[in-house]
């Protein structure tokens, strides 16, 4: 019976089997001929030592962490959670570069839209620090599960050698595992300020490709001028906008409002109704669109200097018999096309500059979060509801899902939960919030909130509440989630094998009992669900077979019993599982290596499945 692998995805496997499909020729006794692959890439090759490069002190180990698989897991935590036997939602406190890693297989290419606000890079903010050889014993470190000293999250000093480097080294590799979960007609918002958006840029350049470069929006963060600023006023932010594929990608339009509808009239009493003029003319100069017009009042006019007219002279006099010609109230003014609003499109393009009358700035923000803890602010910088109401609108709909793995007090969820009451939507979000503890002065920590993940859940919280008891619920949105499950971070529950120890006897009983004594069934069931690749939220239904427990996740895609002393009696009742769910595809069927009765059961179970026509058996 084969073990179930404990790793996330492989992403460098991965990328080899891609190149064995393309390039079978480059592989010589199962390694790669670089010479052959240079020969078949030959045209797009350059020899020329000085060439276009970013580069700095660290990406190389960058580049790496991203690509070493990760073998902790996610333990469910139930009791801080809310609906969750319903809910589509997650919360996941954790280092979000090992996050990221996990969610590799479970939601590869399903996210929608991806939206972070990293820290900036101030000098004051801290930096993950990241440990290629063992990043989840760092992660428990600097949270402090494992250290006694309670070791704090470090800033990164601007004074430092390597201030940006170490920026970089941080957000390189957690773009490059986003990117992979993106959809193929998915996009990426980052916001980011003036200290570290031109390296912000050229790596999104280099993880998405600088043609899905969408655009640099302007976000007016302040309303007001700051009189003690030695150079100018600091007003803005910089969203940074990347599409997976920009080919694929399109923002929803906006929808339009009642300022942009009152610019249409109808002073001639059209009967199809209000429109507004719109120049005739056009810059892009053709010789067969410069004519004269003889306007009704009898002057001629001719297009401006090197511009012409949009239209032949013959569609010029068809637009004039069908009324959409324009010469002014005395028929004296240079000639205008009618638009009139019952043509024009539902919505309107967004625009790069983002003024804070329509979507929020810092103090709107710092409302939200007030308003919701009773007068209190437990979060310095969170981001407006509607900024975040705004990304989500131009690039979701249905049920869509959202990523934040730089989650903060969870505006993201706010947002997505705020918009589905709105318009009826199901869209799902997955927030993802290293434990930073609060620092002891802290207006959050007297208020007994220790860590950020305490107050971002506590907001997700109130807000769901809010927004359900709001009197401008959608219909659709009468059975809105808001709920969340949790999950939190942690080495997995299986004891691995301890190359270094010199104590060979606790070793091979940790071989035969590997699964750590504080672990909980819950545990085991949700790490072989991440394991197996499967969305964290798939319906588990939970069945009891000849006294024990077995579990169908996914309407029979993955059977799982995790008891003990199983019998042949509990695998042929687990074998009837495909004929009772009606699978046209075979389930999946995991057991405990140590689960069964003795060695003899374990061998004739296996073929028991074989005859029923299940063939992927797997223990843990």
């Amino acid at each position: 019976m084969q073990k179930l692998d404990g790793k996330s995805l492989d992403i460098v496997g991965e990328n080899i089997e891609k190149l064995k499909e393309l390039f079978p020729e480059i592989f010589c006794e199962g390694k790669i001929d670089f010479e052959k692959l240079k020969n078949e890439l030959a045209e797009f090759i350059t020899q020329e030592r000085e060439r276009y490069n970013f580069t700095w002190s660290g990406k190389q180990k960058a580049k790496l962490i991203a690509q070493t698989p990760s073998t902790a897991t996610l333990r469910p935590c139930i009791k801080e959670s809310k609906n969750w036997d319903s809910t589509q939602n997650l919360y996941i406190e954790g280092d979000n570069l090992e996050v990221l890693k996990l969610l590799q297989k479970s939601y590869h290419k399903q996210v929608k839209m991806i939206y972070i606000d990293p820290p900036y890079n101030t000098g004051k903010d801290f930096v993950y620090k990241d440990n290629f050889k063992d990043n989840i014993k760092n992660y428990m470190e600097i949270t402090g599960q494992l250290d006694n000293e309670g070791n704090r999250l470090s800033t990164n000093s601007d004074t430092s050698g390597r201030y940006h480097s170490d920026w970089l080294n941080m957000i390189y590799p957690r773009l490059k595992l986003a990117r992979n979960l993106l959809k193929n007609d998915g996009v990426i918002f980052i916001s980011i300020d003036d200290n570290e958006v031109a390296n912000l840029r050229k790596v999104c350049d280099e993880i998405f490709g600088e043609e899905n470069f969408v655009a640099n929006i302007i976000w007016e963060k302040k309303y007001s001028p700051q009189n003690d600023a030695k150079w100018f006023s600091d007003n803005h932010d910089h969203i940074l906008v990347y599409a997976k594929n920009k080919n694929l990608w399109r923002p929803i339009p906006l929808p339009r409002t009642k300022e942009q509808n009152a610019r249409y009239k109808n002073p001639d009493n059209d009967p199809r109704g209000d429109w507004k003029p719109s120049d005739f003319s056009v810059k892009t100069y053709s010789k067969d669109y410069d004519y004269p017009i003889t306007l009704p009042s009898g002057r001629v006019v001719n297009p401006p200097k090197s511009r012409c007219w949009r239209t032949s002279q013959k569609k010029f006099q068809e637009l004039i018999d069908d009324n959409r010609i324009w010469f002014g109230t005395d028929g004296n003014n240079v000639p205008s096309i009618k638009r009139f609003l019952t043509e024009v499109k539902n919505g309107v393009v967004p625009l790069t500059i983002w003024k804070y009358s329509d979507v929020g700035h810092n103090q709107d923000a710092a409302r939200d979060i007030r308003d919701l803890f009773n007068g209190h602010a437990p979060f310095d910088t969170p981001k407006p509801v509607k900024l975040l109401k705004r990304i989500v609108f131009l690039s979701t709909k249905n049920d869509d899902i959202v990523l934040d793995f730089f989650s903060g007090s969870a505006t993201t969820a706010h947002a997505v939960m705020q918009l589905n009451a709105e318009d009826g939507g199901d869209r799902r979000y997955i927030c993802v919030q290293i434990p930073e503890p609060t620092d002891e002065k802290s207006e959050a920590y007297k208020a007994g909130y220790k860590n950020i993940c305490e107050i971002g859940k506590e907001r997700i919280r109130r807000a769901g509440e809010k927004i359900s008891k709001s009197s401008n619920l959608n219909p659709k949105s009468y059975n809105l989630d808001v709920g969340f499950k949790v999950f939190k971070l942690d080495s997995s529950n299986i004891k691995a094998w301890d190359s270094k120890s010199e104590d060979l006897e606790q070793n091979l009983l940790d071989s035969v009992n590997n699964i750590k004594s504080d672990r909980t069934e819950a545990d085991l069931l949700y790490e072989i669900v991440l394991k197996y690749g499967l969305d964290l939220t798939i319906p588990i239904k939970e069945l009891n077979l000849t006294d024990k427990k077995v579990y169908v996740v996914g309407s029979g895609a993955l059977i799982i019993c995790l008891d003990n002393q199983i019998t042949l009696e509990t695998v042929e009742a687990i074998a009837k599982l495909k004929k009772q769910y009606n699978l046209e595809t075979p389930p999946r069927v995991l057991f405990k290596d140590n689960g069964f009765k003795n060695t003899e059961t374990k061998t004739n179970a296996i073929q028991i499945l074989k005859q029923n026509g299940i063939h992927d058996v797997k223990s843990l």
